[in-house]
C-alpha cells in the first residue's frame, strides 16, 4: 500500500532538520484511519510499534467510537481531521503518510504539507488532541453544549491553533532558506484569510457551524492571519503558554 517518496530539495533539507530519521510514504489509497491491512504494511517498513494509549477517565462516557480505539491499545493511525496528509510517532521510525486524495493538488502545496508534517514530527507536541487535553477533556467536553461529533471537531480545530502557534515562525523563517515552501505557505494563507470575512456573523446567523468556523479560524493560525472575535483569544501568548486549561476556559466563556 506504500511507496517511499521521492523528496524536493528543500522538502528534503526540513527533514534533515527536524526529523532526519522519518519516513515519507506515498498511500495508494485514501483513508481517515489506516485500516488494518495497511497497518500490517506499515509494520513491515518500521522497526517497532508503539501505540499510544490513554487512561479511560481522559474520555467522557459518549466520546465517538475512533477517539476510544485511539486512546485503547489498537495502532490506530490517522484521525478525522488530519487532512491530506498524516504523521504518526507511534512507529520507530516516525512515518509521515501522503494520502491519495492529494492527487490532483499543486506539487508546491502537497510539498508544504510534507514538510508541515516534518516540522510537527520534530516537535515535542502530541500526535493528536486527546494527548493535548488529557484528563481535561472530559471538562472540556463538557463545557461544550454540542453533539460529540462537533466536539471532537472543536477540540481538534483548537489543538490545530495550539500547534499553529509553534510551527508558523518556523515557516516564516523559510523566506530565504527555503523560498518555495515559503511561497506555497504564504499562498495557502492567502486563500483562507478571505473566508474569513464575515464568519462570526455567518454563525450568529446560522449559516456557518460553530465548529466549521472554529475549524477555519484555527486553521488559520499557522498561517498567522488576524482572526475575529471570539477567535482572536486563540492567537496568543497565553494560550501557547497555558495550552489545555486555556482552551478549556475559552470553551467555557465563549460557549457558555
Amino acid at each position: 500500500m506504500f511507496d517511499e517518496r521521492a523528496l524536493g530539495d528543500e522538502v528534503a533539507a526540513v527533514r534533515d532538520e527536524h526529523a532526519p530519521d522519518a519516513l515519507v510514504l506515498d498511500s495508494e489509497r485514501d483513508f481517515e484511519t489506516l485500516p488494518v491491512v495497511a497497518r500490517d504494511d506499515l509494520a513491515m517498513l518500521t522497526d517497532d510499534l508503539r501505540p499510544f494509549s490513554a487512561p479511560a477517565a481522559w474520555l467522557p462516557d459518549d466520546a465517538p467510537e475512533l477517539l476510544q480505539r485511539y486512546a485503547g491499545s489498537d495502532l490506530v493511525v490517522g484521525m478525522p481531521g488530519d487532512g491530506s496528509v498524516a504523521w504518526t510517532r507511534q512507529t520507530v521510525p516516525p512515518v509521515v503518510v501522503v494520502k491519495a486524495r492529494v492527487q490532483g493538488s499543486p506539487a508546491s502545496f502537497v510539498s508544504f504539507l510534507v514538510a508541515e508534517a516534518l516540522v510537527e514530527v520534530g516537535l515535542d507536541l502530541p500526535e493528536q488532541f486527546l494527548g493535548f487535553f488529557e484528563d481535561a477533556y472530559p471538562e472540556f467536553d463538557a463545557a461544550v453544549p454540542l453533539d460529540p461529533g462537533s466536539t471532537y471537531q472543536l477540540a481538534a480545530a483548537l489543538y490545530d491553533a495550539y500547534v499553529g502557534l509553534h510551527t508558523r515562525k518556523v515557516f516564516a523563517d523559510w523566506a530565504d532558506d527555503h523560498p518555495d515552501l515559503f511561497a506555497a505557505w504564504e499562498d495557502a494563507g492567502q486563500r483562507v484569510e478571505p473566508r474569513l470575512d464575515g464568519i462570526t456573523t455567518e454563525v450568529s446567523q446560522g449559516r456557518t457551524d460553530f465548529a466549521d468556523a472554529t475549524e477555519l479560524a484555527c486553521s488559520a493560525v499557522k498561517h498567522d492571519l488576524d482572526l475575529p472575535a471570539p477567535f482572536a483569544a486563540l492567537d496568543t501568548a497565553a494560550y501557547r503558554d497555558h495550552g489545555a486549561a486555556y482552551a478549556v476556559k475559552w470553551a467555557e466563556k465563549t460557549l457558555g
